[in-house]
């Protein structure tokens, strides 16, 4: 019987109206980035950060989804990016990373900023890894009603310091973005 989908597409139409627009993540994208192709379906938006001393010295910023469920905790992911970074001393990441946690235009952020060698996987899976010495990363898992984003500032530690104020800058830009738009959206957000 083919009663329970329409009970339930009634049920949603009745509903949805109280339940809102789809919220995704907002942001605003920093004068000097350098736009590019996001190389997978789970990354949102992708920029090249121009370093000093050509392609080699250019930091890269990715903002990625994985759906509601997204990639695991916070704790977890923090544990991930640890693992990414060794340290000249041999001390754990996590001993020298500093992470905070705050609310930005309603949202929950929780950020890292990471320094050392970075041995990150080059793809997920491939076995093979970087081996960067004197990188940093700054990163946020950016919580939203359509689960996490995590947004990764990845380079050479001076080129990453060259775009610290305007990684700063576009993290407090994000914002819950209504999906279909509506007159909340002009309270000021692009």
């Amino acid at each position: 019987m083919k009663i329970a989908p329409l009970i339930l597409s009634l049920l949603w139409l009745a509903v949805a109206p109280l339940a809102g627009c789809v919220v995704r993540l907002g942001f605003t994208p920093q004068a000097g980035w350098i736009d590019e192709n996001p190389s997978s379906s789970v990354r949102v938006a992708e920029y090249r950060l121009l370093g000093d001393g050509g392609p080699s010295a250019d930091a890269r910023l990715v903002i990625y989804h994985f759906g509601d469920r997204g990639a695991g905790t916070i704790e977890a992911n923090l544990e991930r990016w640890y693992g990414q970074f060794e340290q000249p001393d041999g001390r754990p990441s996590s001993e020298v990373a500093s992470v905070s946690e705050r609310r930005v235009n309603g949202l929950a952020v929780t950020a890292i900023d990471l320094a050392g060698t970075f041995v990150a996987e080059t793809a997920p899976g491939s076995g093979e890894r970087h081996h960067e010495p004197g990188y940093r990363m700054l990163a946020a898992i950016v919580s939203t009603d359509v689960g996490p984003y995590y947004i990764k500032l990845v380079g050479p530690a001076g080129t990453v310091a060259k775009w610290e104020g305007t990684w700063d800058d576009f993290l407090s830009s994000v914002y819950p973005d209504r999906w279909p738009p509506d007159e909340r959206d002009n309270a000021g957000h692009p």
